[in-house]
C-alpha cells in the first residue's frame, strides 16, 4: 500500500481515484496534483515507482488535507456556535445548516424518530 498524507490509498485503483481517499482531495484536486507531479491519471497505484510516489507526496504538501483540514473545519464550526450565528445555532441543535426544509425530511440530521405516546383521558 502507498501512504500519502498519512493515508493508505488502495493499490488496485487508478491513481486519480485513489487520491480521493485522502480527506480534502476530490477528483479535480487529484487531477491537478497528478498534473503537477507529471504522473498519468490512468496508472494503477501498484505500478507507480518510488520516484512518482515522492513527486505526488511533494505535490500534496501544497494542499490543506487530513488532520489539519479536519481541525480547521471543527474550529470553524465551534466559532459559529460561540458567536451565536444562525448557522451556529443550527449546528448546536443538530438541524440542517444550509436552508433545507425540515417538516418532512432531514432524518439524518434530526436522528431517529422521537414520538410521544397518546395519553388517554
Amino acid at each position: 500500500m502507498a501512504r500519502i498524507a498519512g493515508v493508505d490509498i488502495p493499490r488496485d485503483k487508478r491513481v486519480a481515484i485513489s487520491l480521493t481517499y485522502v480527506y480534502g482531495i476530490g477528483k479535480s484536486a487529484a487531477k491537478e496534483i497528478l498534473n503537477k507531479a507529471d504522473v498519468s491519471e490512468n496508472t494503477r497505484v501498484r505500478d507507480l515507482t518510488e520516484d512518482e510516489l515522492a513527486r505526488i507526496r511533494k505535490a500534496v504538501e501544497g494542499y490543506n488535507v487530513e488532520g489539519d483540514l479536519r481541525r480547521e473545519v471543527s474550529l470553524n464550526i465551534k466559532r459559529l456556535i460561540e458567536i451565536g450565528s444562525y448557522r451556529g445555532i443550527r449546528h448546536r441543535r443538530g438541524l440542517p445548516v444550509r436552508g433545507q426544509k425540515t417538516k418532512n425530511n432531514s432524518r439524518t440530521r434530526k436522528g431517529p424518530r422521537r414520538t410521544v405516546a397518546n395519553k388517554r383521558k
